[in-house]
């Protein structure tokens, strides 16, 4: 799915997905099983490089026992073409599970937003326009060449520049068109020279993606979905919730307000969002809790506040699967 320009890997991809191995002679390791799934995965993820804690997660669902002997012993295992293909699928599937837990947030730079800005004329002056003037700025109207890679920078994912670290192919570009040393440009000749180079970075990312993850946590319920399914831990909750809101002002006299209180201060621990994220979240916790306040706001007896507790927290899991909050964790 899609969110504002980005796209959220939440393991749809994946569930669609019928991976075969290739051709095998006899057994496989499970190292080189694990390679081959994870290229599977990855290809199927518009070429996402899989993240290790998600790789890590995934096996640990699929093998006898998490952790590092596991895993080696794993690895050390042979497998024959039945075991294998099943833990092929196995493991396929366990990635779509840890991703619809925990989605993740990716930019999928594959150059059609820079030929968007080639395509149209005016686009393109405005935007190597405002490149040039922010480039300059001892504001003396020339720049050097080799502030072209600084432009670059500047442009990045959201304009459809991949991160040299990412893209280390835009060296050579930038090479091969010139855009070195401490020749100076005026805003005509800089506009010249940056436009093929975006042209031919535009190429290069058609043919080869380049997928960046965004450090943005998406809240979707799946957490507060795992609370409300383990009795112990809900009954945890309830009663650290219950403890907290008897020390309160009048004891259970608002439940609403109490509890309410609560979860903008410690709702991160349960799977809700933090409540100082975005006006999104104030809006979540204004829907819940005015829907809950019209069917009761008071509550007496401890088992009445663990059905109104769970009442809650049903509520918050039904609108974030609905409506999945965005928090961006670098701000």
């Amino acid at each position: 799915m899609s969110e504002s320009g980005l796209t959220v890997l939440d393991g749809t991809h994946l569930r669609s997905f019928n991976p075969s191995l290739p051709e095998l002679n006899g057994s496989v390791s499970g190292a080189q099983l694990l390679e081959i799934a994870d290229s599977k995965a990855s290809t199927s993820l518009f070429g996402l490089s899989l993240p290790q804690n998600l790789k890590a997660s995934a096996l640990s669902r699929v093998i006898a026992g998490p952790g590092d002997h596991a895993d080696v012993t794993f690895r050390q295992t042979e497998l024959d073409k039945d075991k294998a293909s099943k833990f092929l699928s196995d493991y396929i599937s366990a990635i779509a599970d840890e991703l619809k837990d925990d989605p993740l947030v990716v930019s999928i730079l594959d150059g059609n937003t820079l030929k968007m800005f080639l395509e149209d004329e005016d686009d393109y002056a405005m935007l190597a326009e405002n490149l040039f003037t922010d480039m300059d700025i001892e504001d003396k109207g020339k720049i050097c060449k080799n502030e072209l890679r600084n432009a670059l920078v500047h442009m990045g994912v959201e304009m459809g520049i991949p991160p040299f670290s990412e893209f280390p192919l835009l060296n050579d570009i930038l090479k091969k068109h010139g855009a070195e040393g401490e020749e100076e440009l005026g805003q005509a000749q800089f506009a010249e020279l940056l436009q093929p180079i975006l042209q031919e970075t535009a190429d290069a990312l058609s043919e080869n993606h380049v997928v960046i993850i965004h450090n943005v946590k998406v809240v979707n319920g799946s957490k507060l979905r795992k609370l409300l399914a383990d009795e112990k831990q809900f009954d945890n909750v309830v009663e650290r919730v219950l403890q907290e809101t008897k020390s309160g002002k009048d004891g259970l006299q608002k439940t609403t307000e109490l509890i309410r209180s609560f979860f903008e201060k410690h709702g991160n621990d349960f799977g809700l969002p933090p409540s100082e994220s975005n006006d999104a979240v104030i809006l979540l916790y204004d829907a819940v809790f005015s829907e809950v306040e019209n069917e009761e706001s008071v509550v007496k007896a401890d088992n009445e506040f663990r059905e109104y507790m769970e009442d809650v927290l049903k509520k918050f899991a039904e609108q974030l699967e609905d409506n999945p909050i965005y928090c961006d964790l670098d701000d």
